[in-house]
């Protein structure tokens, strides 16, 4: 398996950094990463000869024809190492197994009456078994940690889940696996996907909004996520609105299930609210991130807001649109209004999110502490 001691230690920031280079441009050849890096062609070749040995990186095939001499473009390995990522939502826990370069390659989930500590761990035991079963006995030695992505403060959420005060899933699941576990709030995660796997033009400073039963936050400065000292960092759904409330009052599943009279199923395929209550939830809820998006503009200088969530595409845009809309009409003076586009992994964001916690500590350049 791979460890603080065998991993963290050997790569070092250099590497790391073109790790992280050619997830974010894709294929690069030695040269471009020599130019980005600073490093001499010497040292880079040595630094890539190591990571192709170690296995996170792989040759394509020599590109010819162009001025100057041939080159070989260096890309991920996907089997480089394998991250375990498990979510736990209101209704929905998930399990899955991603590759180095972001791809799912086995998922499982439960819908739940509500979240129990007891078989969360059952689950969770369960699906890791069996996940490590289906690999071969080298693939298992390549899985570099299991990453956990949960809403804090789940007692929050009423007496059902008062079981979840004082419990510490993480040092739970910790004493019965043989690898690193690591855990987030899960807006922060979604956050972190984005930054990780999804968009690859993305500046160095934004705010990602999450929309799901309740939304959250997650904030990107300096190209690295920020966690924050209570590890709450952009807990947007908090924000208090004008004219009171907060920001979860309006803009949440939650207030639309309200609207709706009843529950919305945790996928695509049977979100079937009536377009005229979905609008006129989308128009409200969007004057209330068009207000947290600017407020955290105003405080931190941030160019680019990214709405993302546990919604369909089409509501995503219906939320951003309205964003965009609410936005426009806010005054601004002194501050440039931020830009809003939509996230790009919606219902995935949160379980990739998980499991880039330990791709993050082990292969990243900033890489977090457990």
């Amino acid at each position: 398996m791979i460890t603080d001691r065998n991993h963290s230690g050997e790569l070092s920031r250099n590497e790391r950094l073109i790790l992280a280079l050619v997830r974010r441009h894709g294929p690069m050849p030695r040269a471009a990463l020599a130019q980005a890096t600073g490093v001499s062609a010497q040292a880079m070749t040595n630094l890539t000869r190591k990571l192709i040995k170690n296995g996170l990186l792989s040759e394509q095939e020599v590109v010819r024809g162009k001025v100057g001499q041939p080159s070989t473009p260096l890309s991920l390995a996907p089997d480089g190492a394998l991250f375990l990522g498990l979510k736990l939502g209101r209704k929905l826990v998930e399990l899955a197994l991603v590759d180095f370069t972001g791809q799912i390659k086995l998922h499982r989930q439960e819908v739940l009456p509500h979240l129990e500590p007891e078989r969360v761990l059952s689950f969770a035991h369960h699906g890791i078994a069996t996940f490590r079963a289906s690999l071969p006995p080298k693939a298992q030695e390549r899985i570099a940690g299991l990453g956990i992505a949960t809403p804090f403060r789940l007692w929050d959420w009423g007496k059902e889940m008062a079981g979840w005060r004082g419990f510490d899933l993480r040092g739970e699941l910790a004493d019965k696996i043989p690898f690193p576990v690591f855990l987030e709030n899960d807006a922060t995660t979604a956050c972190g996907a984005e930054l990780i796997f999804g968009h690859h033009d993305l500046p160095a400073d934004f705010l990602h909004i999450y929309m799901a039963h309740f939304p959250g936050g997650g904030i990107v400065l300096d190209g690295s996520l920020r966690f924050g000292p209570q590890r709450n960092a952009a807990a947007l759904g908090s924000i208090p609105l004008p004219g009171g409330g907060q920001l979860l009052d309006r803009a949440s599943v939650a207030e639309l299930e309200r609207r709706l009279g009843r529950s919305l199923p945790p996928d695509d395929s049977g979100w079937n609210p009536p377009k005229e209550i979905e609008a006129e939830w989308a128009r409200e809820a969007g004057e209330g991130l068009a207000f947290a998006a600017l407020t955290a503009a105003s405080v931190a200088d941030l160019p680019l807001v990214i709405i993302d969530g546990a919604v369909p595409p089409t509501t995503r845009t219906r939320l951003t649109e309205a964003t965009r809309k609410a936005l426009e009409a806010l005054p601004a003076e002194g501050i440039d209004r931020p830009r809003i586009i939509e996230g790009s992994l919606g219902r995935s964001a949160r379980v990739l999110g998980a499991a880039a916690l330990p791709l993050s500590h082990f292969f990243q350049p900033n890489g977090q502490p457990r």
